[in-house]
C-alpha cells in the first residue's frame, strides 16, 4: 500500500472560534477536541484519498497555563517541547480528567474509518520543565537519579553545565536553572540566544560531545530503556507509526536497538525519521526506519521549480540520487515547519503547485503526505502572536485557520463556506490522492522518466512527463509548469517500450483521471508523438488502454 498521509494541528483543525485575537488566550481564540474528530469528519479525510493522518500535537507539552512563561513559545507553546511523555495536552480534552481516554477513543473512530494513526515521537529534547504525573509508578522519571555534578555521564538523562546557572541572551526573571542544562538544538552553553531551542533541554544517549563524541553504550544508558518504555506505551494504545522528529540527532545505534524490539512485540507499527543529512539516509533505513523525509533533495527542488524557475528535467536527478531507497523517501510539499504554498513567500496561489503536487504523488511507490488546509490554499500569512506574518500557520498560538473553518463549517465537514477557487483545488486534490491510493500503476508499478528523449515540441525547462506501468494499467504523466498553456509532442522511446514490456498501441483509447476526459483513436507508440495541450500549471495523468481485441 502507497501511504497517503493527511497531516492535521489538532489544536487549529476543528477550531471553530472565528475569533482570531493576537496572541489571545485558549478561551479567547478557541482550540480543537479530540472529540470534534467525528465518524464525518474522519470520512471526509478518507474521501479526500488518506490511508493515514499524523496527528500532530497529541503529546503533552509546556504551555502558558501550566508552565512558566518565559520558556514557553508562545501562549499555547510548542508540540515539541515535552512536559510528559505519558500524558496528552489537556487543551485537547472536553473533559481533561479523561484526556487519555478522549484520545484513545479517537484512536479507535480512526481505525474504524480505515485510517491508520500516526503520532510524533520527540526523542532528542524535553522541555525545561519536564515532570511526570501519568507515567506508571515502576517508571522512574526522566533526570530523578540524574547527578547534576557530571557534565556527562551515561547513567544521566541530561547533559549538564556544573557551576553554571542558566542565563539565556534574553530578559527571564521568572525561571532559574542551576546548573545549567544543554539545550536542544546542541546548544552546549548556558546562554543561548532566541534562535536555540531554549524551551528545550537535550537527551543523553551517551554520547560524549565535548569529549570528542566519544559513544559510551556498553552498558545500555538509561536514556535508551526510558524510551523504550515510552515507545511501547504509545504502541499499546493502538497507534500504527511514529513520526520521529529530529531522528538524526539521535546515535542511530539506539535505533537500531529499540526498533526491533517494538517490531518484536508490535509487528506493523512503522517509523517515519525527519532526516535532513543525506549520508545518514542508509544508516538509519539500516537501523529500520520505514521511511525518510525527502526535504532537502524532491522538496527542495519541486519547491525551487514552482516558485524560482529552476528547469522542471532536474526532477530527474533528485531521485536519481536516491535511486536505491526511492521507495522509502518520504514527498510532501508542505508541512507545520514549512511555508504554505499559497503564502506570499512561496508561489502565492495554491493551484500554482499542481503539477508539483503530482509529480510528489504519482512519480513512485513511495509515500506522500499533505497538510491540513494545504489542499484548500491556505495563505499561512496570519500575524498569530509569537508566530508572526512568516507564511507558516502557527505552532504556537491558539488560532482559527480561516480556510479549514469554511471547510468544517462548524462541525458539518461539508465544505459549502468554501469560495470557488478553494473548492475546485480541493476537488483536484482529491482526485489525485484518491487515484494515488487506488490506482494499481501509481502504488506498485514501474516507472519510465521520459524527459531525456523530449525534443522539438517539449520545452524540459517548463514540462516534464513520465510513464508507470503495472499489469495492464499504463499511465502517461505530462506536467506543465509555465505560466502559458502549451501543445507538446510527447516522445515514446524505444527503451520505454522494452522496460516496461509493453506493446506499441495504434488505436487505442485514453482518459485523464484527473478530469474525466476521454480521448478516441490514441496512439502510442515509437513512430508517433503523443500530441497533448495543458493549460498553465497543470498536469495530466492518461491511462492508456489498447483498442484492438488480440488473438488468441
Amino acid at each position: 500500500m502507497k501511504p497517503i498521509i493527511y497531516q492535521l494541528f489538532l489544536r487549529t483543525f476543528t477550531n471553530y472560534n472565528p475569533t482570531r485575537k493576537r496572541n489571545g488566550s485558549r478561551e479567547e481564540n478557541g482550540c480543537g477536541k479530540f472529540k470534534d474528530f467525528t465518524v464525518k469528519a474522519l470520512k471526509a479525510i478518507y474521501d479526500l484519498g488518506a490511508t493515514h493522518i499524523w496527528f500532530t500535537g497529541v503529546i503533552r507539552h509546556a504551555t502558558a497555563e501550566y508552565n512558566t512563561p518565559s520558556i514557553t513559545k508562545g501562549k499555547a507553546g510548542s508540540p515539541y517541547a515535552i512536559t510528559d511523555y505519558y500524558d496528552v495536552d489537556p487543551d485537547l480534552a472536553v473533559d481533561t480528567a479523561k484526556r487519555m481516554e478522549e484520545f484513545e477513543q479517537l484512536i479507535s473512530r480512526t481505525h474504524k474509518a480505515g485510517l491508520q494513526v500516526i503520532i510524533d515521537f520527540v526523542p532528542n529534547h524535553v522541555s525545561r520543565e519536564y515532570k511526570s504525573i501519568c507515567k506508571p509508578k515502576n517508571v522512574k522519571d526522566l533526570g530523578q537519579t540524574d547527578h547534576p555534578e557530571w557534565a556527562f555521564s551515561p547513567l544521566n538523562n541530561f547533559y549538564y553545565l556544573p557551576g553554571e546557572k542558566f542565563a539565556p541572551q534574553f530578559a527571564m526573571e521568572d525561571y532559574e536553572e542551576f546548573p545549567a542544562k544543554v539545550t536542544g538544538n546542541d546548544c552546549f552553553s548556558a546562554h543561548p540566544t532566541k534562535d536555540d531551542w531554549y524551551e528545550t533541554v537535550k537527551l543523553n544517549y551517551g554520547v560524549h560531545y565535548l569529549g570528542g563524541r566519544e559513544k559510551q553504550f556498553n552498558p545500555i544508558p538509561d536514556t535508551w530503556k526510558k524510551m523504550q518504555d515510552i515507545l511501547r506505551f504509545w504502541a499499546s494504545k493502538g497507534v500504527d507509526a511514529f513520526r520521529v522528529d529530529m531522528a538524526e540527532m539521535v546515535p542511530v545505534e539506539f535505533w537500531s536497538w529499540v526498533i526491533p524490539f517494538i517490531h518484536k512485540h508490535f509487528p506493523r507499527v512503522q517509523f517515519i525519521a525527519e532526516c535532513y543529512n543525506p549520508q545518514l539516509y542508509h544508516p538509519y533505513l539500516e537501523a529500520g526506519f520505514d521511511y525518510l523525509y525527502d526535504k532537502v533533495g524532491m522538496y527542495e527542488y519541486l519547491r525551487g521549480v514552482t516558485s524560482k524557475n529552476w528547469p522542471a528535467e532536474g526532477i530527474t536527478n533528485q531521485w536519481q540520487a536516491v535511486e536505491d531507497i526511492r521507495e522509502r523517501m518520504l514527498y510532501f510539499l508542505e508541512n507545520h515547519d514549512e511555508q504554505r504554498l499559497a503564502s506570499g513567500f512561496y508561489c502565492g496561489r495554491g493551484m500554482c503547485a499542481e503539477p508539483a503536487m503530482i509529480v510528489a504523488a504519482t512519480l513512485g511507490t513511495n509515500p506522500v503526505m499533505v497538510y491540513a488546509g494545504q489542499e484548500l490554499g491556505e495563505t499561512g500569512m496570519d500575524c498569530e502572536g509569537f508566530s508572526g506574518m512568516d507564511g507558516r500557520s502557527s505552532i504556537f498560538d491558539y488560532w482559527g485557520i480561516k480556510s479549514l473553518q469554511a471547510w468544517t463549517n462548524n462541525g458539518k465537514f461539508d465544505g459549502k463556506l468554501l469560495n470557488d477557487e478553494q473548492k475546485a483545488l480541493r476537488a483536484f486534490y482529491q482526485k489525485l490522492l484518491t487515484t494515488a491510493r487506488e490506482n494499481i500503476a501509481i502504488q506498485q508499478g514501474k516507472m519510465f522518466d521520459l524527459e531525456y528523449a523530449q525534443g522539438e515540441g517539449f520545452n524540459r525547462h517548463e514540462q516534464y512527463a513520465y510513464l508507470r506501468k503495472q499489469d495492464n494499467e499504463l499511465l502517461l504523466i505530462v506536467l506543465n509548469f509555465d505560466d502559458r498553456k502549451v501543445d507538446l509532442k510527447v516522445n515514446i522511446p524505444q527503451a520505454a517500450l522494452d522496460y516496461l514490456k509493453q506493446e506499441p498501441i495504434k488505436d487505442g483509447s485514453a482518459v485523464d483521471l484527473l478530469t474525466d476526459a476521454k480521448y478516441k483513436n490514441f496512439a502510442f507508440s515509437v513512430e508517433e508523438p503523443v500530441r497533448i495541450s495543458l493549460e498553465p500549471w497543470k498536469g495530466i495523468i492518461l491511462s492508456i488502454k489498447d483498442g484492438k481485441k488480440r488473438k488468441r
